[in-house]
């Protein structure tokens, strides 16, 4: 039987099909062209053969799951599941959040699929955690449980962000000035890496691709927004971990850090992640990688649908 995936996130949605054979054909669309995601999904189905038209499937959503009803995070689109399941002609439709799917993904993933930031080697059996910005910023994290997998999704992006030097400090105050409570979001994210940027120099405000083409083409302002953008993701990124004991490792996800690659790898980001005071060796021993994968929601999404079962 053939299942439709898809990741549903803020800006974009990517739909394959699955079988025995594994993952097909990725198709990506923008979420602005579509009223809602009802219409994405059936245009989708609408452009496959008839003899090859799922009638299941799994997505990932950038969106808390609690129940039927789902409110996404950072696009004006709600739904239900019954509701978009009978939309779409499915007999069973699973939704699981946008980061669950990508912590589900680790296991599946090899080592072409990631770089190596640091730290020892992982240890069997330990937690691992995944946190990424994008639109937004999402973190899960997976722990084995017999011979399967537990993944864990919460809202971490939401957590408050702390500052490490007086630098950051004045960006969070301009944050709560804002926003009023500064989430780790609210900076790490595309449209956190716009307000990171008019907070560190003023001016025009500039859209999260501007700020990269300026970045590519050298310019200093937007390499010093990247540089405290990684350094503050480093923070983040070592307070989760110390939260969960996550020495089964640390990996990177989410749009933003893979396209800048070679800049993160050479950035803060490792230092800022040990710097945790008396905590620091702790902290040394626990290995890193970038998800430089395509497609690894999609990998979990699969692994989600075998372990249920779905095939």
């Amino acid at each position: 039987m053939t299942l439709l995936v898809a990741d549903i996130g803020g800006t974009n949605t990517r739909c394959a099909q699955v079988s025995a054979a594994g993952i097909g054909a990725v198709s990506a669309y923008r979420n602005a062209e579509f009223p809602g995601l009802a219409a994405l999904l059936v245009r989708h189905l609408d452009g496959l053969p008839r003899d090859e038209r799922p009638r299941a499937g799994a997505f990932c959503v950038a969106a808390p799951i609690r129940g039927d009803d789902v409110h996404m995070s950072n696009i004006a689109w709600q739904f239900s599941r019954p509701a978009l399941r009978q939309a779409l002609g499915f007999d069973d439709l699973l939704l699981v959040n946008d980061f669950a799917a990508l912590a589900r993904a680790l296991p599946e993933l090899g080592t072409g699929d990631l770089a190596p930031v640091g730290g020892g080697d992982p240890v069997p059996g330990a937690p691992r955690v995944v946190l990424g910005p994008g639109t937004g910023l999402g973190v899960a994290s997976l722990v084995p449980a017999g011979n399967g997998w537990i993944t864990l999704a919460g809202e971490g992006g939401h957590m408050t962000l702390g500052a490490g030097d007086d630098r950051e400090e004045a960006v969070l105050r301009a944050a709560r000035r804002r926003f009023g409570h500064c989430s780790a979001e609210r900076v790490l994210s595309g449209h956190g890496l716009a307000f990171l940027h008019e907070a560190l120099h003023g001016g025009a405000v500039l859209t999260p691709e501007a700020i990269g083409a300026g970045f590519t083409a050298g310019d200093a302002a937007a390499r010093e927004t990247l540089a405290v953008f990684f350094g503050l993701l480093g923070n983040m990124a070592g307070n989760t971990a110390l939260m969960l004991g996550a020495f089964g490792g640390v990996y990177i996800g989410g749009g933003i850090v893979p396209r800048y690659l070679e800049a993160f790898l050479h950035s803060d980001f490792r230092e800022r992640f040990e710097a945790k005071g008396r905590y620091r060796g702790y902290l040394q021993d626990m290995p890193a990688w970038v998800i430089t994968d395509r497609w690894p929601a999609l990998k979990g999404l699969a692994a989600i649908m075998r372990d249920a079962g779905m095939r």
